[in-house]
């Protein structure tokens, strides 16, 4: 069955539930059990770790729709929904580490996994060692005995660096480490983590799951082996998302396939638009033919979506004001994967800590959302105008 049929038929059960088409929406904490037996039998099954309805923060067939639906087409043994993205990865990490273990993190990660892994996971005497995305299979070098974690994310978050995911895995899983990816950029449509050989694939669902930058979710699907332990260190974090959450991540993804293709495309054509402007140092998209990271994205995904960075030459602020402040369908903040079109100045260097950012000039994040490409170009055209005209 094709991914595009998945999103549509996965997490259905109409003729469980009167004919209706969409699952219903439960809010439920409180479940009652008619007898003893069926209290006992109910507890016996959660015990074996059985998926059921036994209390509201453990799920109930709203929550295991969204989680059948994204392993259907990203992969999986089975899903867990959690409030954020952001619990997702810390939930994820913390389920393969305990004092003095050590993690392997791609430098190039989301600032949020940074923070933890320089925070919290110090708190609880969790070491880690960040490594230069492009490492590939001389990843084997850095893990330690003590390794039990590699972190990997691609593209990786402001210059959309791809990394050798293959290679990586297959020298992690020959010390034994579990191999975690934030594969939000691409999707559960556009990159299959698990035949990449990663262990937990984790989405900030917010983004393109969702595509309509009004719900906060995410997601972790994990093979076989390493299902219990997220499984059991998430339900002990008391991870749950709302219903209505739930609902509307299920109502997203049904149309995640025709959204995430004009993401894409008009992704590409803003993109290729600004390669051409004099004060455009580099734009950094993966899909694009002379990228650096062209041949592993095209080996390993299926597509790309509306987000990636542009480097402008050294400029002042002032003048980077002067192209920013006025564009008129271009939004100014963070997140990602909605319908509409965004940019976001950016620092590399303020997040990095093995591989510095050789420019000096301003980088800045796009996400190029719905609208008609022409009409993004156009307001881009005139807010590089006034840059110019302010240098």
């Amino acid at each position: 069955m094709k991914d595009e049929t998945k999103l549509v038929t996965a997490g259905r059960d109409p003729e469980n539930n009167l004919g209706i088409v969409n699952p219903p929406v439960y809010h439920a904490s409180t479940v009652l059990y008619p007898t003893v037996a069926a209290l006992d039998a109910s507890r016996a099954r959660r015990e074996k770790g059985e998926r059921g309805v036994y209390y509201g923060r453990a799920g109930t067939p709203t929550t295991f729709s969204l989680e059948d639906m994204v392993c259907a087409v990203e992969g999986g043994h089975r899903c867990m929904v959690y409030p954020s993205g952001l619990a997702a990865i810390v939930a994820s990490l913390m389920s393969f580490v305990e004092a003095g273990d050590h993690i392997l993190m791609v430098d190039s990660v989301y600032g949020p996994t940074r923070r933890f892994c320089n925070t919290l996971a110090k708190r609880i005497n969790v070491d880690s060692t960040f490594y230069d995305p492009a490492i590939g299979a001389g990843i084997a070098e850095l893990i330690q005995d003590n390794t039990k974690v590699v972190y990997v994310e691609a593209p990786g978050s402001q210059t959309f660096v791809m990394q050798d995911i293959p290679a990586i895995a297959e020298a992690a899983h020959a010390r034994g480490c579990t191999v975690l990816m934030d594969n939000t950029w691409a999707s559960p449509l556009y990159c299959k983590p698990f035949t990449l050989g990663v262990d937990v694939s984790i989405q900030a669902g917010t983004k393109y799951i969702v595509g309509h930058s009004d719900v906060m979710i995410g997601t972790a699907c994990a093979n076989e082996a390493s299902w219990p332990e997220l499984e059991v260190t998430s339900r002990m974090l008391g991870h749950t998302a709302g219903p209505d959450d739930v609902y509307l991540a299920q109502r997203g993804m049904r149309t995640l396939s025709v959204r995430l293709k004009q993401h894409w495309e008009n992704g590409l054509k803003v993109a290729e638009w600004l390669k051409g402007q004099d004060v455009v140092e580099c734009v950094m998209h993966p899909a694009l033919p002379d990228d650096p990271g062209h041949e592993l994205w095209k080996r390993d995904f299926l597509g790309a979506s509306g987000l990636f960075g542009t480097t402008l030459k050294p400029c002042p602020r002032a003048a980077l004001g002067a192209l920013i402040d006025d564009l008129e369908l271009f939004g100014m903040g963070a997140s990602w994967g909605g319908y509409e079109s965004l940019v976001l100045p950016q620092d590399p260097n303020a997040s990095r800590s093995v591989t510095p950012w050789p420019y000096e000039g301003p980088c800045l994040r796009f996400h190029i959302g719905l609208e008609d490409p022409d009409d993004l170009i156009a307001d881009l055209d005139a807010g590089f105008k006034r840059l110019n005209a302010a240098l």
